[in-house]
């Protein structure tokens, strides 16, 4: 019986999958810190996703009552004229920059992806098609329809933004097939930001006729690129504060 060794009472002071380095009250520190950090998280997220389905409600309901004057008839009116002449263009604009905006907003939820990583995939792919259709329709809407007044910096402005988007979802959608997840939800956000740029418009232009008045052409050309110019800053302070906290692998909590 001299040959056993006796046990190591230092050792006996950890359960068997701790590190016999590390203190258990340490240990047990550190795990409540990551789960407060991971529902802190997981709040924020949340809340996101609120304020952005909440930017969509303006446009939303404009685009339902447009869907609705096109399929019961209204009154033709030089505001409304093109749409009865051509309404292919906007109900595909309508309908897939509803499923774009609302459908997107998830996709901002870090924990979400991870429980239902094949749903976020699936729902990755239809948002390509809807925001290449909300891209492509607006673009076309611009060059073909005759806006009433609409002076040539909103003209310039709508191509602009607009061709912006559909080149940033093609760059986010060929960064997930080279597997560059990180430049993928990047690209993405951009987009993101110009397709949610109705919601902010609808704001600036609210605020504008509250203090000055119905915008004139100019007003209005600036407004709306204001709008557009707001949320791809909001989406740029995001990329950068998330990649100065995080690795390049990991931006937004992958």
């Amino acid at each position: 019986m001299s040959g056993l060794r006796k046990p190591d009472m230092q050792t006996n002071a950890y359960t068997e999958h701790q590190d016999p380095g590390v203190p258990r009250h340490k240990k047990s520190r550190k795990s409540a810190s990551k789960k407060v950090k991971a529902a802190a998280k997981e709040g924020s997220a949340k809340r996101l996703v609120a304020v952005l389905l909440l930017l969509c409600v303006i446009p939303l309901f404009g685009g339902a009552y447009r869907l609705v004057t096109l399929a019961v008839g209204a009154e033709i009116t030089p505001d409304n004229a093109r749409f009865f002449a051509s309404p292919l263009p906007v109900v595909l604009h309508i309908l897939s920059a509803s499923v774009y905006a609302v459908l997107g907003a998830f996709q901002f939820a870090p924990g979400f992806r991870r429980r239902s990583p094949g749903w976020h995939r699936a729902a990755g792919r239809l948002l390509v098609v809807c925001g290449l259709l909300v891209g492509f329709t607006g673009l076309w809407m611009t060059l073909f329809y005759s806006i009433p007044y609409s002076g040539k910096l909103l003209y310039v402005l709508r191509l602009l933004f607009g061709s912006a988007m559909v080149v940033f979802i093609l760059l986010g959608f060929t960064a997930i097939l080279r597997g560059d997840v990180a430049r993928h939800r990047i690209w993405m956000t951009r987009a993101y930001a110009i397709g949610l740029g109705a919601g902010t418009q609808a704001l600036t232009e609210m605020a504008w006729t509250l203090v000055y008045g119905p915008a004139g052409e100019l007003s209005k050309a600036l407004l709306m690129g204001a709008g557009w110019a707001i949320n791809l800053a909001a989406a740029e302070w995001a990329i950068r504060k998330k990649s100065a906290s995080a690795s390049a692998a990991d931006i937004f909590g992958q």
